[in-house]
């Protein structure tokens, strides 16, 4: 029986506002999200990848985008009336979330300044599964409860 994984901030988050999850775990050599789906028989389309988009000016955003797509910056930078956008870097993202990739978590990154978002789909969707702040743990939860716990923006 493999023994349950320390809880990640994420996890804590969830258990202090009384918010029902799932933990999966997996191996932390798995840094995609599409990987992770393989590996854990889920649709890539409800496996949710947390990037990092740098913004001119302020903090970067936090986008939860499908396993299954790519994300548009010229659309996401429409929609937030920026004029320019681009995705960090793994050093970036990681320096500027003390994450590493593969477990950067919006939910790990609360009251850190962070905009976060999502895309438009999860509305389809009754749960997603995204990462718990650290490689080998995701968690699956109703997306409402995963916008509200953020205050994700849908895009």
């Amino acid at each position: 029986m493999a023994k349950k994984p320390d809880k990640t901030l994420a996890m804590r988050v969830l258990e202090g506002k009384k918010v029902p999850h799932q933990v999966l775990t997996f191996s932390p050599e798995i840094h995609s999200a599409d990987g992770v789906a393989e590996t854990l028989g889920l649709s890539p389309q409800e496996v949710y990848k947390t990037l990092v988009v740098v913004r001119p000016l302020g903090k970067p955003l936090l986008v939860m985008v499908p396993a299954s797509q790519e994300l548009d910056l010229k659309r996401l930078a429409r929609a937030m009336g920026e004029k320019k956008l681009k995705m960090a870097t793994h050093r970036e993202a990681e320096a500027l979330t003390g994450l590493q990739v593969g477990g950067i978590s919006a939910l790990a990154l609360l009251n850190k300044g962070f905009h976060m978002c999502i895309m438009r789909e999860a509305q389809e969707l009754s749960h997603v599964v995204v990462s718990a702040g650290r490689r080998g743990v995701d968690v699956r939860l109703a997306v409402e409860d995963l916008m509200r716990v953020t205050g994700a923006q849908l895009v």
